[in-house]
């Protein structure tokens, strides 16, 4: 535990990409089997370990602690982990400490019940210091925020074993923790795992966003064109009678679309966008397509309710086709694969799959007219994809591009904040900004927590502490007033209709775009302009 729990440790100090990668390499040279592969797993999301919830943990710091004090320090570290590990009192007397190795551990704990629970992890936080017992709560409660995302530690795993990060994904769901093979294998001990597990995923091809410049250098026939719509990258895959949905990162997300799931009657993988759809309108059209709000009702759900789905029908709007049967289509070009997949799809249910429609065009200002002006709310740009490319995973530089819209610029005024995680928990980091309504006052329109510097961060860190006007648990309510307080310069995407929000409207990829220090709140927007923005 106590390498994990320096893992850890730096890995939540260290804001370098390359850095990180480095630490995860290390671990996994320098820890034994099978301990780097519950670690790998914890960061991966792919450990449960169900017998410990937060609520067990904090029952048990109660009756280690002053209640009241516990609160105090909640609120001022603003992490539930780190603050039990700070405050926990080992018990007078505690008997010697369990084996805490990590894969000890992890196996110890997947076998408790409930009612075991409470007494093994006592006796764990006993035996360890603040910063293993900050790794152990982080493992057993699944909220490890060190910066690491799955991917990353896939490309760290790549690195250090010398093979594409490509190769680990096609493989890593028919793969399962502690991942002894893989580990053999990037090793050179053994040949690579092949998981006998159908509908695997397929690393997905992205694109680069068009540059100044770019296009001087590209032919316009050399490329088809379509919309980039406003849902979410998905990948559906079917073989051998199994049938899986997958996020761009890779993310079995199939127990959140059975309605999708069930109308895959093909056998193969598509690519496409992930929407909701508006029943009234035709297959193939523009106005099918809900807003991602939407969209939002459905996503992040283990489960999902017949009466969800009925008020919230998604389906895909196909753009390329990567497997069909036992045929990897991956090295045609894209002309071929995609009249592949315009074949297909005829033969789908309607309903939940259609084709993204092309947008002919013979030269860029065509297009930049088009995009200046698109058909739908939900279109946030145009893809650009070369005719004779074939599908590559990752990013390659050519093949395909977006071209979005310009974001949109309002400025809002500050009004609440809350402190952020990681190497930010001890910062007011994370923003919610408001506009002035026709009665002159402020009503929330969104959040945001990024798109500032290290300094900046500071700047409004104090500004949040020398202005709270009031507490609401971790988060502080700021002074905002029309000639005192902070204004922000915000971009975003676009605007969607919401009625859990009290201004009546929800953005899409918020950002702080400026701080406008040298602006009085009255000189923030008005609700009338966002409204102005729907139409």
């Amino acid at each position: 535990m106590q390498r994990f729990a320096a893992l850890l440790d730096r890995l939540t100090l260290t804001p370098a990409r390359n850095a990180k990668l480095r630490l995860l390499a290390d671990y996994f040279s320098d820890a034994p089997d099978p301990d780097r592969g519950h670690a790998l797993a914890a960061i991966t999301r792919d450990l449960e370990l169900p017998g410990v919830k937060p609520a067990m943990l904090r029952a048990l710091v109660a009756e280690r602690t002053d209640p009241e004090l516990f609160a105090l320090s909640y609120d001022y570290v603003g992490d539930l982990a780190e603050t039990v590990a700070l405050i926990w009192e080992p018990a007078p007397g505690a008997g010697p400490p369990p084996d805490i190795r990590l894969g000890a551990v992890v196996a110890r704990l997947s076998r408790l019940s409930r009612a075991e629970a409470p007494a093994c992890i006592a006796a764990h936080l006993d035996a360890l210091d603040a910063p293993a017992r900050f790794a152990l709560i982080k493992l057993v409660t699944g909220g490890l925020r060190v910066g690491v995302s799955a991917r990353l530690a896939k490309q760290a795993l790549a690195g250090w074993g010398g093979v594409e990060v490509t190769e680990i994904e096609e493989i890593w769901h028919g793969l399962a923790p502690p991942y002894a093979a893989l580990f053999a294998w990037l090793e050179g001990r053994a040949p690579r795992p092949e998981p006998q597990a159908a509908a695997l995923f397929r690393p997905v091809m992205l694109a680069n966003p068009v540059e100044p410049g770019d296009l001087d250098r590209l032919a316009p026939a050399d490329y088809a064109a379509e919309w980039k719509w406003d849902g979410i990258r998905v990948q559906v895959t079917a073989e051998r009678g199994t049938r899986r949905l997958y996020s761009r990162s890779g993310d079995d997300i199939s127990r959140a679309f059975p309605d999708l799931i069930e109308a895959m009657d093909f056998e193969g993988a598509i690519d496409g966008e992930l929407l909701v759809m508006r029943a009234e309108a035709a297959p193939g059209s523009p106005e099918r397509v809900g807003s991602f709000a939407e969209l939002q009702q459905r996503l992040n759900r283990k489960t999902v309710s017949a009466a969800l789905m009925a008020r919230h029908p998604v389906f895909l709007r196909a753009y390329d086709l990567l497997a069909e049967g036992q045929e990897d289509l991956r090295r045609l070009p894209f002309t071929a694969r995609r009249a592949r997949l315009a074949a297909l799809v005829t033969g789908l249910d309607p309903a939940r799959f259609d084709l993204s429609a092309a947008v002919p065009f013979a030269a860029w200002d065509e297009v930049a007219r088009l995009l200046a002006a698109p058909p739908h709310d939900a279109i946030e740009g145009v893809m650009l994809k070369r005719r004779d490319a074939p599908y590559v995973p990752g990013r390659p530089k050519g093949p395909w591009f977006k071209w979005k819209k310009d974001p949109h610029l309002i400025d809002a005024v500050l009004m609440y904040a809350q402190r952020g995680h990681g190497r930010r928990s001890s910062f007011y980091s994370d923003y919610t900004f408001g506009v002035w309504t026709a009665a002159g006052t402020l009503v929330p329109v969104g959040k945001a927590y990024f798109g500032f510097t290290d300094e900046e961060l500071r700047r409004i860190d104090r500004f949040v502490r020398d202005n709270t006007v009031e507490r609401f648990g971790p988060v502080r309510a700021v002074r905002a007033e029309p000639e005192a307080g902070l204004v922000l310069e915000i971009a975003f995407e676009g605007l969607q209709r919401s009625g859990r929000h009290k201004s009546g409207l929800a953005m899409r990829f918020p950002r702080i775009h400026r701080l406008r220090w040298d602006k009085p709140p009255r000189e923030a927007d008005r609700l009338e302009t966002l409204e102005r923005l729907l139409g």
